[in-house]
């Protein structure tokens, strides 16, 4: 059994790993950590992790950027692996996440689901084929009309690992309205839609002479966020100090 210490316990993405952990048969969350304390768990909670007194094999984080820096610390003063899961974080920060995964296992990723980190894997080997062909990359993604910024940092993430496997050479392009030109081959075009309660839909379309692939992702609900954060956990503990990602997890 895998003991996991739940960062971020009370949280929405916090309840959301506590009940899928509760029917999980190969691991449990022995310790939550929070600092608002009205929702009652079946495992202790404390309002941070210096005043956690419990062992766990693996850390999964879902806090605020403010408590990225003390959970770092806490991960290499105790040698606990950490699935990273909080967003917005600092330069400087990313850069301590950097030197600790020097020291003990770091798994972070810019989306946490299983599907988009293989559609992330299916779309390099795609754009290895089909760029040469000619054809034209686009990607859009569709959120809630309550999602602050655009375009969504998993968007970003399906440009990259297209761009990677080409020295980075294409350029990505968010508007067009003040361009009146012919489509630059090397670009990489990436829209959004922000509407209702869409929780999630990214498509990557490659546009070739009379005919379209496209490969595409829909988010129904954001359980599934947290069932790869479960997954990340179970493959991470146990794990030597090195930085991974979810393409580690689905291998």
């Amino acid at each position: 059994m895998i003991n996991v210490i739940m960062n971020g316990c009370n949280g929405k993405m916090g309840q959301t790993i506590t009940g899928i952990l509760k029917e999980d048969k190969e691991a449990k969350i022995v310790a939550g950590i929070d600092k608002f304390d009205g929702i009652k768990n079946d495992y202790p909670v404390f309002p941070s992790l210096e005043a956690c007194d419990v062992k766990a094999d693996v850390i999964i984080d879902f806090s605020t950027a403010t408590a990225v820096d003390a959970l770092l610390d806490y991960c290499v003063k105790t040698g606990t692996p950490v699935v990273l899961c909080t967003t917005g974080l600092s330069e400087e920060q990313l850069a301590k996440v950097n030197e600790t995964s020097k020291k003990v296992a770091v798994l972070r990723s810019a989306n946490m689901s299983l599907g988009v980190n293989l559609i992330m894997k299916l779309i390099k080997e795609a754009a290895e084929k089909l760029v040469p062909a000619g054809f034209d990359m686009e990607i859009v993604e569709k959120h809630h009309n309550l999602k602050l910024d655009a375009p969504s940092g998993t968007a970003i993430a399906l440009a990259d690992s297209i761009n990677e496997e080409f020295n980075n050479e294409y350029e990505y392009v968010y508007d067009r309205s003040q361009r009146r030109e012919k489509r630059p081959r090397k670009e990489i075009g990436i829209s959004a839609v922000r509407g209702g309660t869409i929780v999630g839909d990214h498509d990557v379309i490659f546009a070739g002479k009379d005919e379209v692939i496209t490969f595409s992702h829909t988010a129904y609900s954001k359980a599934l966020f947290g069932q790869g954060a479960v997954s990340a956990a179970k493959f991470l503990a146990g794990k030597s100090a090195g930085m991974y990602t979810m393409k580690d997890v689905i291998g």
